[in-house]
């Protein structure tokens, strides 16, 4: 079965940094692509990263490139998303999700491939 956990959230001070993992079972990073997604309270959910390990794409969003980075172990069948620079506007449950087939070559606001979510991790950037 499908499966996909995160893990790594907390509180951290704005500046500060963060990993997260996202550990995938039941299937393995060359067939699937990994993506981070955010959600804060009021707020829609946005994209925030794309990992195809097999054909060696990442995709970010706007708002996190060059402070984000999303980086994959296809040995430990695991996606990390290294967040540096903090802001309180960070602040937001996290989710990685998995999608079969797909390359991330679309929009980061397309999120039909990804049928498999995990459960979510908090972030919380404050002072």
């Amino acid at each position: 079965q499908v499966q996909v956990v995160e893990s790594g959230g907390g509180l951290v001070q704005p500046g500060g940094s963060l990993r997260l993992s996202c550990a995938a079972s039941g299937f393995t990073l060359d067939y699937y692509a990994i993506g981070w997604f955010r959600q804060a309270p009021g707020k829609e959910r946005e994209g925030v990263a794309c990992l195809s390990t097999s054909v060696g794409r990442s995709k970010y969003a706007d708002s996190v490139k060059g402070r984000f980075t999303i980086s994959g172990d296809n040995a430990k069948n695991t996606v990390y998303l290294d967040m540096n620079s903090l802001k309180p506007e960070d602040t937001a449950v996290y989710y990685c999700a998995a999608a079969w087939n797909y390359f991330c070559a679309g929009s980061l606001a397309y999120d039909l491939p990804f049928n498999d979510w995990g459960q979510g991790t908090q972030v919380t950037v404050s002072s």
